[in-house]
């Protein structure tokens, strides 16, 4: 699987901030042997994001990009509307998922705005900005993301029960 991995943060933007959840997306994907093709990190700027998401998918170089940032309830973060912008379909229920997983034990989980969907044959998710929701919005993708990527790709079209 190739995966993209986008950083939305002014002050990573600029070099004055670490990148921690882009890294833990990365050791994530290395974990899992998927191989990280493309990663870059943008400031909050709508224009930016969607021209991140657009470039990436239309180039079909990725299977999946994984946002990391700007999913908050901030005047800057709209990692959310930039996504939705450039998304052919909405998979609504993998962003309820990842919320939900977080929620019960970290109750500001719920102001996550993040979408999920697909453009062309790729799959874009946004994570939030921490390293720790990042990680258990990794959790959550892990349950499916294989399955979902052969969907999007047509490669199975079949659904196993249960």
């Amino acid at each position: 699987m190739r995966i993209g991995i986008l950083t939305i943060s002014d002050l990573g933007a600029v070099g004055q901030r670490a990148d921690t959840s882009g890294d833990a997306i990365l050791a994530w994907a290395s974990e899992r042997g998927y191989d990280v093709v493309v990663r870059s990190v943008v400031s909050d700027e709508t224009d930016r994001i969607a021209g991140k998401l657009v470039r990436w998918s239309d180039s079909g170089e990725v299977d999946v990009v994984l946002t990391t940032g700007g999913t908050g309830l901030t005047e800057r973060d709209v990692t959310p509307e930039a996504t939705a912008a450039i998304l052919e379909r909405e998979a609504e229920g993998i962003a309820e998922a990842i919320r939900a997983a977080s929620g019960p034990g970290f109750p500001r989980a719920w102001l996550s705005r993040g979408r999920a969907g697909t453009r062309g044959k790729t799959l874009i998710v946004n994570l939030p900005g921490s390293t720790n929701g990042v990680k258990e919005g990794l959790a959550v993708l892990d349950q499916f993301l294989n399955h979902a990527v052969d969907l999007i790709s047509g490669t199975n079209t079949t659904h196993a029960d249960g």
